[in-house]
């Protein structure tokens, strides 16, 4: 199969496309031949090699942790897949290649119109968004600020913040991605100096929770704003969070949580914006588009 792989740590030109031996599938495994696979933060760390437990995996490593795709083999003693049905799920590594062999308990079916990139791209950002949330219990009638909220991660946490009854969701970003959060019913914000004050004078009544995935001055600037600390999370800049006193974010990937994040989608209450695709070969580019920080929803491979 082809497999878009790193030999050695680096900069996106390590990732190459190498032909490597086809996975098969074991007791308990499906392998699914890869649609669509989106492309995290997640995967341009495991790239640089910048993930402690990652430079203990034997080279080369295939990164990719989120997939859509064909189910072809299925292993002794799976229940309710079988070969043919069209899966999304998750792993942490492995999907940027033309198989990718997983637990059963790591895939949902994919809703018959759901397109390719979007089931490609789902998995990672929203149950990333959605044990976040469930971290800092937001529930009815609270305010709260995401920090990145245009990007693939923060376009989750705005609608299922909303979703779940918060009353006002701030969201910051970049002047150019204002007008595409106040789509989705969120108070755009900028980034950078001054935040607090202008966080502020959108929210007097104050602010009970925030979510950050843009760094550590948005942590800081959360904690300014934010009484409890226990309603704060990053998924960025967990060595300030230890400096700072806030938890670290706990929870695990899960078929339920895909499942509920799934039906949403199906429901119509939720919607996905698509960045950028790429074909595989090009997972080079994706990584740059990805590590600029400011971009608006999700980026995808497509095989």
């Amino acid at each position: 199969m082809k497999a878009m792989a790193v030999s050695t740590f680096g900069p996106p030109e390590v990732l190459t496309l190498m032909e490597m031996e086809n996975p098969s599938a074991g007791p308990g495994t499906v392998r699914v031949r890869v649609k669509a696979a989106g492309v995290m933060p997640f995967d341009c760390r495991v790239r640089e090699g910048t993930i402690s437990y990652v430079r203990n995996k034997p080279l080369p490593i295939i990164p990719g942790n989120e997939f859509a795709g064909v189910i072809d083999q299925v292993g002794e003693g799976v229940e309710g897949f079988e070969a043919g049905m069209e899966v999304l799920g998750f792993s942490l590594f492995n999907s940027y290649a033309e198989y990718i062999v997983v637990s059963a308990d790591q895939i949902v079916t994919k809703p018959p119109y759901m397109p390719w990139d979007i089931a490609g791209g789902l998995s990672g950002n929203g149950q990333g968004a959605h044990m976040a949330l469930k971290a800092i219990g937001i529930g009815h009638g609270d305010t709260v600020i995401i920090h990145g909220a245009a990007g693939g991660f923060g376009t989750w946490a705005c609608q299922l913040a909303k979703r779940w009854g918060a009353k006002v969701v701030i969201g910051t970003a970049s002047e150019a991605n204002h007008d595409y959060l106040r789509s989705l019913g969120v108070i755009p914000v900028h980034y950078g100096e001054g935040l607090v004050k202008r966080v502020r004078a959108i929210a007097p009544q104050g602010v009970d929770a925030a979510l950050d995935a843009a760094g550590a001055e948005a942590l800081r600037a959360s904690v300014e704003l934010v009484p409890d600390k226990k309603r704060i999370r990053t998924m960025v800049a967990s060595e300030t969070a230890d400096e700072l006193g806030v938890p670290a974010l706990e929870g695990m990937r899960s078929a339920a949580r895909l499942q509920e994040l799934t039906d949403l989608y199906e429901e119509g209450a939720v919607r996905i914006h698509l960045r950028q695709t790429y074909p595989l070969a090009l997972a080079q580019e994706a990584h740059r588009l990805v590590e600029t920080g400011h971009g608006r929803g999700k980026v995808v491979l497509t095989l």
